[in-house]
């Protein structure tokens, strides 16, 4: 029985591939609008909050004007952790160490595996939680204030606590009661959220369309900046009607993130076309993009606590480094000389102290630069489409992308990210575990979630939790697992 249960799941998962291609197909590429990039700002509720966040501190140069987090928390908040990102950064069980994340923040900064902190003195921030909201509780929000106070004068942020509103995003006019927790998180609070966060993040605004929109949607193609990477195949895109060939920077772009279990998939176009976004972004020239994760992503959730990547809140997350280059395309066409992502990106020729990353070629690019975990490795531009990493462990697990450079070293749009490991080295390269994925939980080095595990350190997908399922996990450092054989 456990055989047929594993033959029928395979049969489903090949035929949701096969229509996620199809949709992927039938989507077109997501144009470049020229719209103005000192313009772009981000939002998001619960998992989207968190990630947006993510962006807005790791891509403080792109996201210039700030964030709304809706029933988020803290950079990098579950270090790491799906016990954190259940525990502090959800029911506030136990203290979240804002100072702890603080200091990651400006370290990270210093290395160049995120943007510069000085980037955010300028930008906003609102906040939003639901007094009745026990699903992301109050406690974390309240840190998250406390987090921003590091970064951005208190004068930009504006933090909304005194509504009963359940987990949800909050509209003046359409979804469940205000108080509730229930699929598809949108209540009807008598609350605009969409409009108080784009006011506060852009200043004041033309009264919104409640009638007809002039604009239109567009379901485009999300694969060639995601590769996956619990990510679906297409997107959603908002463009008024003054936007749509190209604006010459008069049009601003916002980000907007769903949470978990909100993808299209799950509620087909209500965080998409009923959140409030769109009758603002008519009348003010704001260009919305719609990024979607896929079912195959953990709960739909965006990674904000790194079932995806160990770099998920760096720029060379997969999913960050992905809706980055998105607004670098809609931002792009307005006769700048930015240049797209490179794609392609992989690993090769692995040896137990080095890899070699190659891509691509970017058009009108003379050289690229190449980062390994968010810092740049090159000591030069690179000028062919190949780098080979040296100095690395052995038996380990790294993230490199690649950007382009123009003949003014003008630095382009971030590749996704491509992971190899490097071999073991003469020691033997690490110790082997093989047990079902039930006794790798029990035993420390797996840890399950919405039925599936997950292996510590890497993150790696295991598959089913349950004892028929059999995988032989390798430990290449303290606590970090990868899938492999010793």
């Amino acid at each position: 029985m456990p055989a047929m249960n594993w033959n029928w799941k395979r049969l489903a998962m090949a035929a949701a591939m096969a229509v996620a291609a199809q949709g992927a197909a039938a989507a077109v590429p997501l144009p470049a609008l020229g719209a103005n990039p000192a313009e772009v700002s981000v939002s998001g509720l619960s998992a989207g909050g968190f990630m947006a966040v993510q962006l807005h501190v790791a891509y403080s140069a792109t996201f210039k004007r700030g964030a709304g987090v809706v029933a988020g928390g803290p950079y990098y908040c579950a270090e790491g952790s799906v016990l954190n990102a259940t525990g502090r950064c959800m029911t506030h069980a136990s203290s979240i160490p804002v100072s702890t994340l603080v200091s990651t923040t400006n370290s990270w900064a210093a290395s160049g595996a995120i943007d510069p902190v000085s980037n955010l003195t300028g930008s906003k921030v609102y906040l939003f939680s639901g007094t009745s909201d026990n699903t992301v509780k109050q406690p974390v929000m309240d840190d998250l204030k406390t987090y921003y106070q590091s970064f951005v004068p208190a004068a930009n942020t504006v933090y909304k606590n005194n509504l009963g509103a359940g987990h949800a995003m909050v509209t003046d006019d359409y979804g469940g009661a205000c108080a509730t927790t229930a699929s598809p998180y949108i209540n009807n609070c008598g609350f605009d959220l969409a409009g108080e966060i784009l006011k506060h993040l852009y200043g004041p605004l033309n009264a919104r369309n409640n009638g007809t929109l002039g604009g239109s949607f567009t379901e485009f193609n999300q694969g060639e900046f995601s590769g996956g990477s619990g990510m679906a195949a297409t997107g959603w895109l908002y463009t008024p009607a003054a936007c749509a060939a190209g604006s010459g920077n008069s049009c601003r772009v916002h980000v907007v993130l769903h949470g978990c279990k909100q993808n299209y998939t799950d509620v087909s176009d209500q965080y998409v076309k009923k959140t409030g976004y769109n009758r603002w972004a008519d009348t003010n020239n704001i260009v919305l993009v719609y990024p979607q994760t896929s079912t195959a992503a953990t709960n739909s959730c965006w990674d904000w606590w790194g079932y995806g990547s160990v770099n998920y809140a760096k720029k060379s997350g997969p999913q960050m480094a992905a809706v980055k280059a998105m607004v670098d395309r809609v931002t792009g066409g307005g006769g700048g000389s930015a240049l797209p992502a490179p794609t392609g990106v992989g690993t090769s020729g692995a040896t137990s102290t080095s890899m070699v990353i190659g891509w691509t070629a970017v058009a009108g690019a003379s050289g690229y630069n190449v980062y390994r975990g968010g810092s740049k490795v090159n000591a030069s531009p690179v000028t062919g489409t190949s780098y080979t990493d040296t100095g690395l462990a052995p038996s380990t697990s790294y993230s490199w992308t690649v950007t382009g450079l123009t003949a003014a070293n003008a630095e382009g749009a971030m590749s996704t990210a491509a992971t190899g490991t490097t071999t073991g080295g003469s020691g033997g390269g690490g110790t082997c575990f093989t047990a079902s994925n039930y006794a790798h939980t029990v035993a420390g080095r797996a840890y399950a979630l919405w039925g599936l595990t997950y292996a510590y350190g890497s993150g790696q997908s295991m598959g089913l939790w349950n004892i028929y399922v059999t995988t032989t996990l390798k430990q290449t450092g303290p606590n970090y697992y990868v899938i492999g054989s010793c």
